[in-house]
């Protein structure tokens, strides 16, 4: 079943309520699912109280719902000290919004969040160079394949260099509406379309994120 570790409510720039969301991902077939609003130090307590509220209604459905953060245009040098403050506050599952092409990120932010073992994914991260993603492999930080459009011109680009050091990798959709939400079907074809073989897109889309699961719920 589909597990999708990166996804936005309303709480920021998302249309659903985080428990709305949670209906649509279930309907769909998600067997787990992980919010993952914007954050920064301004946003990041209001974030996971609220959203913490439904999470705790969501699960009666029998989906796994994690509680999680999508750490955004932070400082580079500023990182380490939210993500910090992340754990601390509650979140399960810690995403960095990484060096996207279609976005002014700060340079310097994939190799903070790479560089930080209670870092989970490394967002949609660009050029992402060889020697970050060494880091990323031997920090336990997975990169993303993004079905996203606006994100996903560098997919082929991330797999290269990830299958090339031995880095683990997750399919997300950085949903943002429900029509964002995609299927294991078509989250298999977005990991074979970045580039990875059959063993390889198992491992991104199913093995991965399930893994991760397994990691912060036991």
């Amino acid at each position: 079943m589909r597990i999708d570790l990166h996804t936005h409510t309303l709480l920021s720039d998302g249309e659903l309520l985080p428990m709305e969301l949670a209906r649509r991902a279930f309907v769909k077939g998600h067997s787990a699912i992980a919010f993952t609003d914007h954050v920064a130090l301004s946003t990041l307590e209001r974030v996971l109280k609220e959203a913490r509220l439904d999470i705790e209604l969501a699960e009666s459905w029998g989906m796994q719902v994690l509680l999680g953060v999508e750490i955004t245009h932070v400082p580079a040098a500023k990182m380490d000290h939210v993500i910090a403050e992340a754990r601390r506050k509650g979140a399960e599952i810690v995403v960095v919004h990484g060096e996207t092409i279609s976005e002014p990120v700060e340079k310097g932010t994939n190799l903070a969040a790479v560089s930080n073992p209670e870092v989970d994914i490394l967002a949609h991260p660009g050029f992402i160079t060889e020697e970050e993603a060494e880091l990323a492999k031997t920090n336990g930080v997975h990169l993303e394949i993004t079905s996203r459009a606006s994100h996903c011109k560098t997919n082929g680009h991330v797999a290269q260099i990830a299958r090339k050091v031995g880095a683990r990798m997750v399919v997300n959709t950085d949903a943002h509406s429900p029509s964002d939400l995609i299927d294991t079907p078509t989250a298999f074809m977005i990991a074979q379309g970045a580039g990875l073989g059959r063993k390889e897109a198992e491992e991104a889309v199913l093995v991965n994120p399930a893994a991760l699961v397994k990691k912060r719920r036991g």
